[in-house]
């Protein structure tokens, strides 16, 4: 459950699937719905995620606000942040990928507190893993402020940014590498002569099982 103190009103600007994962992570958590604006340029989808998340405000444009996440692509990381900031953000959290704190920060502005998220995809079903790294201007108060947005979707570590790349290989490709393993378990099982409807099955479990047995040990996976 999120505190109290931190059901300040917050804009998404993005609500492409990481974006609305936050957004249902963070409302699952207990933030009021009605205190979350999500900026989304597609129509569409602004209807989607108004019936999706009842009670979010929907909106085309970057609105009057207190804090935003910028959850676009890259190119438009940005210009996003400059906006934000200058309808009236103080903190801001970007998750899109490869854009530095002071490529953010100098968009920004000195008034505005900058985060840098890298999360990754497992973050879509709540069991996310994700580092921060922030600007001179954040305090312990925003740093907190990101952490719960980000721990509503998984876990939260903070780093200095110059290991955001040593974050990466891990956790933000780390899924692919299991899927990878999980391919090559499932065509050995076929190869062996089991269905590739029980191959999978199997290799889920396994993988699942074997997951929350190391989560829940304090042991080396030696």
């Amino acid at each position: 459950m999120t505190s109290p103190a931190q059901h300040q009103p917050i804009t998404f600007v993005g609500g492409g699937n990481m974006g609305s994962a936050l957004v249902g992570g963070l409302i699952a958590a207990g933030w009021p719905a009605t205190s979350i604006t999500i900026v989304e340029l597609s129509a569409d989808r602004r209807n989607a995620l108004a019936t999706l998340f009842p009670g979010v405000v929907t909106s085309a444009e970057i609105g009057p606000c207190s804090a935003g996440v910028i959850a676009v692509k890259p190119p438009l990381a940005a210009q996003t942040c400059a906006q934000l900031a200058k309808a009236g953000a103080k903190r801001v959290l970007s998750i899109a990928a490869g854009i530095s704190v002071a490529t953010l920060q100098e968009a920004a502005g000195s008034g505005t507190a900058v985060v840098r998220a890298m999360p990754n995809t497992p973050a879509l079903v709540g069991e996310g893993a994700a580092g921060i790294c922030v600007s001179a201007q954040c305090t312990e108060d925003d740093m907190v402020w990101a952490e719960t947005i980000l721990g509503a979707v998984g876990t939260v570590v903070r780093i200095d940014e110059q290991l955001i790349d040593a974050l990466t290989a891990i956790s933000g490709s780390g899924p692919a590498y299991v899927f990878l393993f999980a391919e090559a378990m499932i065509a050995a099982a076929v190869a062996e002569g089991l269905s590739p409807e029980i191959a999978q099955a199997l290799t889920r479990q396994l993988l699942v099982g074997s997951a929350k047995l190391l989560q829940q040990s304090d042991e080396t996976p030696e």
